[in-house]
């Protein structure tokens, strides 16, 4: 069965990336564009890292915040008020333990 997604850009304005969360288990994952060598175009997708794989069921969406010069984006479950930052690092996503 498919899943149930949610998908937000970063607010960088200099930045192309989405950022999806599956809306039940809370995993996040991350595509941008990107240009090889010869100038031809590729998508490049960060899988879920540390803190953004699956989480405890519940009702998770993703906001990006009003901040032009930020990659981040918030994971929040939307039953308990529960967020973490999730942002790329090095080739995955990685989230902040939730916090409220």
């Amino acid at each position: 069965m498919a899943g149930d997604y949610a998908f937000v850009a970063a607010p960088q304005k200099d930045l192309n990336r989405i950022y999806r969360v599956d809306r039940l288990t809370g995993e996040v994952g991350a595509c941008q564009y990107g240009v090889k060598e010869d100038n031809s175009g590729v998508t490049l997708c960060f899988p879920p890292g540390e803190g953004a794989g699956k989480q405890e069921p519940g009702d998770y969406t993703l906001i990006a915040s009003n901040h032009e010069k930020e990659s981040a984006v918030f994971r929040v479950e939307q039953r308990t008020g529960a967020m973490s930052v999730c942002y790329v690092w090095k080739d995955q996503v990685i989230c902040t333990p939730p916090a409220r």
